[in-house]
């Protein structure tokens, strides 16, 4: 699970890819190649694609004589083709292999569980003249998910292997995936390549135990007599304050290139302006990941950066290869929440807003049961900070509608200034049973359909009001759903409060909106649909008065972008619309930066993840200096390069 960043102003969060195992018994046949080194190894690209009973190759023949398997395009490690195992029965695979005489003294390939359920075992036998025999179980070690995870190795017998075994139990209907598989000859290992780069730029983060600075990449060939590292050293400059840093650790990942801290390379080393980190790590062939990671104290500056250069790698033989030369730098960041905290196992939908005092306003889902969304077991949080986000008071729940909890849930808040007043005002949506985006229907009562609901702090967010339902005053009977757009609200120059918002029509189709308040938050109306089939909006006002949503859009590739110059009851398409903000799909941010020389002097600020498909990555702050017409590239700002970053929220300190 992925923390909500603050002073990043960016909701991490983590979508899994659901995915299922079968029980099956199997040996593998695979098509060898002759590739550099001696190596064999196929990773099912000249196979024909589909299931198949017997399939003849160049090392043999695979026998499907229990079950159905087959060669997928559907997936792939490498290329475009995989092997495929279905279940549901025993399934069994056999090869018969000619190596043409060759030498083959180990095994790899990348797998791929498709079931987090269990009974599951995954086990790796080899038959030779001696008979069978075990050569690996993997029942804890194959991970679930859609991009192979796991990559196992494994050395063969002495004996020339007349048979391999894969032998794999897991429930109904799911199936497991292998690719690349390789056979490695006994070659003396060497070290090719030595090379760091940065995973992706992130903050590093307060209140994160691990935040991954740099990748080592080392290639091995060969794995006779193998190579080990010894020692790690580096610079921590240009760190703008050593002194912020509190731990360095190092960790190895073997051949998996994604971050984890399951296996240190040493103890926990010293900051200073020179680390060398001792260790001993034997290297695998093929690609091995070694990653250094900073641990930041609690009072590290929020405007101070974390940077690590002059990367070196010492060996075995005493041999030593510079890995970087150049610093990498990142902002450092606060982690505000992250699953675990408070015993919740997750938060999400962040709003973020300013008081009139300067105190920081954080609003988010608490979801006490997981990462589902409503209906469930959800209350909004608030956390305050009164000095700019260096530090926070404990989370405060704001909004919870009672028992029964799992049925009585509230979420996706937005937060509200009141710029006259001083008050600050809390929108969310309160789902009382199944009265969400999927279960909501037409009606008034919460019995029929999903409520919007406020809350109200006077006294800078210390204390909060009762909820505040005002669905009645906003709602059209006959649409299924009214509610919020999640992040934060605005106070117009002449007073109005508008919050952004949203509304499913009688046909269930979604619409882009506002509600507005003249009063104060007496009394709300709400606009009409700026555009159908859009979401998650959020609002601001131009120079001329007028106000822009801007909005997600279930069309997917940007944002669309609508203006309105009396308050909702017209909308006109803005010239940026569906070209000038690339997205996904997904929540966004909009705020007007004052710079209060005058308000020709404002810019617009905006932030998402600013891909146009794929997974929501690249969350990127852009400004516009024209009201939203144009977004140059050189007022962008890249804040959280890796993928399960979405959603986002910014306020000016």
């Amino acid at each position: 699970m992925k923390p909500v960043g603050v002073i990043a102003k960016v909701k991490l969060e983590k979508s899994m890819n659901k995915t299922v195992l079968t029980s099956m018994v199997f040996a593998l046949a695979v098509i060898v190649q002759v590739q550099g080194d001696g190596l064999l190894a196929t990773s099912f690209e000249n196979d024909p694609r589909g299931v198949f009973s017997e399939l003849d190759n160049e090392v043999g023949q695979w026998n499907t004589t229990h079950g159905k398997t087959e060669i997928t395009a559907a997936y792939a490690k490498s290329g475009r083709q995989s092997l495929r195992l279905f279940g549901g029965a025993r399934t069994a695979l056999e090869l018969t292999p000619e190596f043409g005489g060759k030498t083959v003294s180990h095994v790899s390939f990348w797998a791929e569980r498709w079931t987090a359920r269990e009974p599951f075992q995954f086990r790796l036998y080899a038959q030779t003249e001696q008979g069978w025999r075990e050569l690996y179980n993997g029942d804890e070690t194959i991970r679930v998910g859609a991009r192979f995870l796991s990559h196992v190795k494994i050395a063969l017998p002495p004996q020339p292997v007349q048979k391999l075994r894969w032998v794999c139990t897991s429930p109904e209907e799911t199936g497991v995936l292998i690719d690349d598989v390789v056979f490695h000859q006994p070659i003396p290992a060497r070290i090719e390549q030595v090379a760091a780069q940065s995973p992706g730029v992130a903050p590093v983060l307060i209140r994160k135990p691990r935040n991954p600075l740099l990748r080592i990449q080392i290639d091995v060939v060969g794995s006779l007599e193998p190579r080990s590292v010894k020692q790690i050293l580096f610079s921590t400059k240009p760190t703008t304050n050593p002194d912020d840093i509190a731990s360095i650790d190092v960790f190895y990942t073997g051949n998996e290139n994604r971050f984890s801290a399951g296996q240190p390379f040493s103890t926990s080393a010293t900051p200073a302006s020179r680390v060398i980190v001792n260790g001993d790590q034997e290297l695998m062939e093929g690609a091995n990941y070694f990653w250094v990671s900073y641990t930041l104290k609690p009072s590290a500056d929020l405007l101070h950066r974390a940077a690590i250069s002059d990367v070196r790698v010492r060996f075995d033989n005493g041999d030593e290869a510079v890995a970087l030369s150049e610093p990498i730098v990142q902002r450092i960041g606060y982690n505000l929440r992250d699953a675990g905290d408070d015993g919740v196992p997750a938060y999400r939908i962040p709003g973020l807003a300013t008081t009139n005092r300067g105190t920081l306003i954080a609003v988010y889902d608490i979801r006490r049961h997981g990462m589902g969304d409503l209906p469930g077991n959800i209350d909004v949080g608030m956390s305050r900070s009164t000095d700019g986000g260096q530090s926070w008071e404990p989370m405060k729940v704001i909004l919870d509608m009672g028992p029964p909890h799992n049925q009585n849930g509230v979420g996706d808040p937005s937060v509200l200034v009141d710029r006259v007043t001083g008050a600050v005002w809390v929108a969310a949506l309160w789902s009382k049973g199944n009265r969400a985006w999927h279960g909501s229907g037409p009606g008034m009562t919460p019995d029929e359909t999903g409520q919007f609901v406020l809350t109200k702090s006077t006294d800078d967010g210390v204390t909060w009001s009762q909820p505040i339902n005002i669905t009645e005053q906003i709602k059209d009977p006959k649409w299924r759903l009214v509610f919020n757009g999640p992040g934060n609200g605005i106070t117009m120059r002449d007073g109005t409060l508008v919050f952004p918002a949203q509304f499913k029509d009688e046909h269930n189709m979604p619409h882009s909106t506002i509600i507005y308040s003249r009063d104060h938050g007496r009394r709300w109306t709400i606009g009409t649909g700026a555009k159908p089939n859009t979401t998650e909006a959020q609002v601001a006002e131009l120079s001329d008065g007028s106000l822009m949503l801007n909005m997600r859009d279930n069309r997917g590739g940007s944002r669309s972008v609508y203006t309105t110059d009396d308050l909702g009851k017209t909308w006109q398409v803005h010239p940026s619309s569906r070209s000038a903000l690339p997205e996904s799909v997904c929540m966004a941010s909009l705020i007007r930066f004052s710079r209060k020389q005058s308000d020709q002097d404002d810019l617009l600020l905006f932030s998402n993840p600013a891909v146009s498909s794929g997974p929501r990555r690249h969350v990127t702050i852009k400004a516009s200096r024209d009201d939203g017409m144009t977004w140059p590239p050189r007022y962008h700002k890249l804040v959280h390069e890796p993928a399960s970053a979405g959603y986002s929220c910014l306020t000016q300190i």
